[in-house]
Parts: C-alpha cells; structure tokens; sequence
C-alpha cells in the first residue's frame, strides 16, 4: 500500500461510475468517473514521477508511477507536466480537457494499477471512521 493516503483527484468529488470488476480482456470499469468541467484543475492522487503525459486513443492522459509497482492515470487531462517531472500529492498535473469521456456529462476517469492488476483507485484513499456518542 502507498505510504500515505491518496487525496481525491478532483474538488468536489461527485462519483458518476463506479468501478466494475472484470476478467482478464473482458468487459467492466477499470477505474471510477467523476464529475469535473472542462478546464478544472487535475491533481495527482498521490506523490510520484509522470511516466506518460499525451494521448492515448485521441485522449490526452496522465500516468503517475507511484513506487512499488503502483500508478494511477487521470483521463481526459491536457497536462501541465511533461514525463519525468515529480509530483507532490494532490500536486496539479493539468485540467480537464474539453471534451468528455462520459458522453455529454463532462467527467475525469481516474485509474489505478498494481502490477498488472487494476484496482478500484477509491481503496487508495485513507477510510475514516468517526465514532458518535451513544444516547
């Protein structure tokens, strides 16, 4: 696991797809969508080195290589820093690009892997609970 909790990449955070456990090459969601306009400032959830900054597919994307085999990516982002650059956690990697990946709902797809394995990048965020008084 990351040393430190990741920060939600975007501000509000308004979840609008979840991720959706899949197979090997087969259908789901590798990653979760969240509500952003276009133009909004993209950080990265947690410190690392970008390893990739333009398109993929005709979609501008970011990938940060956090250590330990973990990175997460952020799609569509025009980026604000070129491969090699470091990153602090929640440090900005650009804004979102005019154009969606949700269809006509603008929104940021935010992904993460381990290895070859992709996780729910949610897991990656520090799970607070807050205990009540009884009565």
């Amino acid at each position: 696991p990351p040393a430190r909790s990741a920060e939600w990449p975007v501000n509000p955070v308004t979840v609008v797809r979840g991720f959706e456990p899949h197979e090997r090459f087969g259908p789901g969601h590798r990653g979760v969508d969240l509500l952003a306009v276009p133009g909004q400032p993209i950080g990265s959830a947690l410190p690392g080195i970008i390893t990739f900054a333009g398109d993929v597919a005709g979609r501008p994307t970011v990938v940060v290589d956090h250590g330990g085999d973990l990175r997460t990516t952020y799609l569509p982002v025009e980026a604000t820093v070129r491969e090699g650059d470091s990153v602090a956690g929640g440090g900005l990697i650009g804004q979102l690009a005019f154009y969606g990946h949700c269809g006509s709902t603008p929104c940021l797809h935010w992904g993460a892997r381990r290895g070859d394995s992709y996780l729910d990048p949610r897991t990656l965020l520090e799970q607070r609970v807050v205990l009540l008084p009884l009565g």
